[in-house]
């Protein structure tokens, strides 16, 4: 996979303007994490997402559990160093 892949994605515009608030919030007051725009903010929560997905313990987990995005997978239950699927997950 590219490194820099694309992903082309669509925003209802009420989300988008709170999206771009948000970033404003962050260059204007500071935050602990800082984005520059949107596609950073986006880039930052999918990666976030990502890693809940292979790392059970992590704060990214606690995320993915109140968003109810973690399924019943017995792959899931395990840290996973590696992104993508298992080797070995078509056996489950």
């Amino acid at each position: 996979m590219n490194e820099n892949a694309k992903l082309t994605i669509s925003l209802n515009p009420d989300v988008l303007a709170e999206l771009e608030w948000l970033v404003e919030t962050h260059q204007t007051h500071g935050a602990p994490t800082q984005v520059g725009s949107v596609e950073e903010l986006i880039t930052h929560v999918v990666s976030s997402i990502a890693d809940g997905s292979r790392r059970p313990g992590s704060w990214e987990r606690s995320m993915l559990d109140m968003m109810g995005l973690i399924s019943n997978s017995p792959w899931l239950e395990y840290y996973r160093s590696k992104y993508g699927k298992p080797e070995g997950a078509e056996e489950v």
